[in-house]
């Protein structure tokens, strides 16, 4: 960018750049595209295709089915079903998938319920009683003459985080509808005084339709009572720095001899129980699914599923359990060009943005809202700067330490939620944290924005013509209409994508999602109006109040989008410092809430840049939080966990 007192330039260079950078961005989301779906297809070898099954109540599951082309009628293949932990969707699991289906086994990963494009559930315990959709998704799986080309004889599951503990009260639930139906020919037998046929026997081993189960990242339901009735192979994988260690019984992530983990093992082997589990080492036999495993993957809990030892683990597990013999060693995988190609999309559908709204703002409908850019602030002297830097280590300092009181509040203010009723009442339990702090520091940032105006700009040559403020309605209500339009573009973009490549742009934990529920539009238009009070805080913080004579763009920026998130970072440095000092998260209570920051950071560190370029098009501080508001947020929205009722 410019110096902050360069006049706008002419249309027709305008137009060029605009252009130019357009063909830049569009460039970036077809190679993102094509290089996605070449990684997730294993170039062409893999079909994938989006499903979406009924289910009880009136609830759906939607999935993404991965087929090797190997996999057919006369050679069907075993499937594996991958369900993803909280605040996960189905895409969030490409490196399972991708791993999985290149060595030859059909995958199935579901949006768990509540999550993606998938219904909510009227299961108030849905872990337990569905498996968070694992449980309907395996009996549709195990009963459909559709996938012919599955071996129904070998059907796993795994799942990371809450996904795996969905998996392991799968099993158990089978487990338990295999044994009721033992119990009762048993009984039948030794009351007609017969023994049990082979046909009975049969029909009780058909109702224990998963073979093998990989638990991920989930060690607090290892109990003698959930593990007692599974009837299935079970391997497991726990991050030896999990942030959420602190559950477990012996308070820490080692494995070794973990309660937890002890048990899962000692549940198979006769004679003397073990006191120590060797990590790595088969015990049991998988032909009488009996094989346990456990792992002790050196990572933190939310990069579990993009390490790949963790991801060798899993598909090694999987190869020994179904007896398969892939041609692939355990640590050749292509799940990082996936992420990588993802990341290219991802950054190109975000640049789109810019020459997008360049190039609208020539229209004659909106061409009125482009104005000559203010003159910049006088530059601070002294006293001035010394103000600033108080400011922004005061505001960090807030937004640091405001974070997890409101991240508590939200139990009080959105009770529903909270306590994962179906509700429209902001409906997303963990996105409420950060609505929360955004509405606190909106405010904190504007009175600190006219505290200083107040109390020193004016004494030293700052003029309210200079903030870019004085608008109209109707001038108002045209930037809402061309911010619409943005975002309709934006979203035209990203499904085409989804369309033709089935492919969105995202890359780990930032994701513009093009699967989701109608219904989120509607709880979008609830949320986005609170947040627009931090976002046009930002925007007249960034242009309005620290846009100085003299500075250069790209300090000034850099000084801004740190300004904007390093708060935020605070918070995660006391939290991983805590870590690896004492083994105990700071913020225990509250540490899913903290790691959902690894997100949310590096939007809040774009925002300011965004809100300059649009201030630049403009010369109004509106357009910029406008947009970013409805973009972000609807990406936020469509990648959380969200109670919608069902009707």
């Amino acid at each position: 960018m410019k110096n902050s007192q360069t006049a706008t330039a002419p249309p027709n260079k305008t137009n060029n750049r605009s252009l130019k950078l357009l063909s830049i961005a569009l460039a970036l989301i077809l190679l993102g595209n094509i290089g996605g779906y070449l990684a997730q297809t294993n170039l062409g070898k893999i079909d994938v295709n989006g499903i979406k099954i009924p289910t009880e109540d009136g609830q759906w599951i939607t999935a993404d089915v991965f087929r090797p082309v190997t996999a057919t009628e006369k050679t069907p293949a075993p499937v594996v079903v991958v369900c993803p932990g909280f605040e996960r969707s189905k895409e969030t699991m490409a490196a399972y998938s991708i791993e999985l289906a290149r060595r030859g086994f059909v995958v199935i990963t579901i949006d768990p319920y509540s999550q993606g494009a998938s219904s909510s559930t009227l299961q108030r315990r849905s872990t337990t009683t569905e498996g968070n959709g694992v449980i309907p998704m395996v009996e549709y799986i195990s009963d459909t003459p559709n996938m012919n080309y599955i071996d129904r004889s070998r059907i796993g599951a795994v799942g990371y985080s809450a996904g795996g503990n969905a998996v392991l009260q799968s099993a158990a639930r089978f487990g338990e509808r295999q044994a009721k139906a033992l119990k009762q020919a048993q009984r039948a037998t030794s009351d007609g005084g017969k023994e049990i046929t082979d046909a009975e026997l049969a029909h009780a081993h058909s109702l224990n339709k998963i073979a093998a189960i990989f638990v991920g990242g989930y060690v607090l339901s290892m109990t003698d009572e959930t593990l007692k009735p599974i009837d299935a192979n079970i391997g497991m994988d726990y991050a030896s720095y999990d942030e959420g260690a602190f559950r477990n019984e012996n308070c820490h992530a080692i494995m070794k001899d973990a309660p937890e983990a002890l048990r899962l093992v000692n549940s198979v082997l006769p004679g003397d129980t073990l006191s120590s589990v060797e990590l790595g080492k088969l015990y049991g036999d998988p032909a009488t699914r009996t094989l346990r495993v456990v792992y002790n993957t050196a990572m933190i809990h939310p990069l579990m599923p993009y390490n790949p030892t963790h991801i060798a683990n899993m598909t090694a597990y999987f190869a020994t359990v179904f007896s398969m013999e892939p041609a692939l060693a355990p640590f050749t995988q292509t799940w990082p060009l996936k992420e990588l190609f993802g990341l290219i999309s991802l950054v190109g559908g975000l640049l789109f943005l810019l020459p997008v709204t360049s190039l609208l703002l020539r229209l004659p409908l909106f061409s009125s809202l482009v104005h000559t850019v203010p003159p910049a602030l006088p530059a601070p002297g002294k006293k001035g700067w010394q103000l600033f830097w108080i400011t922004f280590a005061f505001s960090a300092i807030a937004a640091c330490f405001l974070f997890v009181p409101l991240a508590q509040a939200t139990a009080t203010v959105f009770p529903q939620a909270n306590n994962r009723f179906l509700t429209w009442w902001f409906p997303q339990r963990i996105n409420d944290a950060i609505l929360l702090w955004a509405i606190a520091n909106g405010f904190l940032g504007l009175l600190l924005f006219f505290l200083q105006y107040t109390f020193f700009g004016k004494k030293h040559g700052v003029r309210p013509e200079m903030w870019g403020l004085r608008t109209s309605i109707k001038e108002l209500a045209r930037t809402v209409a061309l911010a619409f339009t943005v975002l309709c573009s934006f979203y035209v973009m990203l499904f085409a994508s989804y369309a033709v490549f089935h492919t969105d742009f995202r890359f780990t934990f930032i994701a513009a999602a093009a699967s989701f529920p109608p219904k989120m539009l509607i709880v979008a238009l609830e949320y986005t109006p609170l947040f627009f009070i931090f976002y046009l805080a930002n925007s007249i913080r960034v242009n309005c109040g620290a846009r100085f004579e003299g500075h250069k763009e790209w300090y000034n920026m850099l000084i801004n989008g740190l300004g904007n998130s390093v708060g935020l970072m605070m918070i995660l440095a006391i939290q991983y410092i805590s870590l690896a000092t004492t083994g105990t998260v700071y913020w225990k209570n509250e540490w899913l809430y903290v790691n959902l920051l690894l997100g949310v950071i590096p939007m809040m560190f774009l925002l300011p840049y965004y809100n300059r370029y649009f201030f630049r098009l403009t010369g109004k501080p509106y357009l910029g939080p406008m947009i970013t508001c409805l973009v972000f947020i609807l990406m936020m929205l469509t990648s959380n966990v969200c109670y919608i009722p069902l009707d």
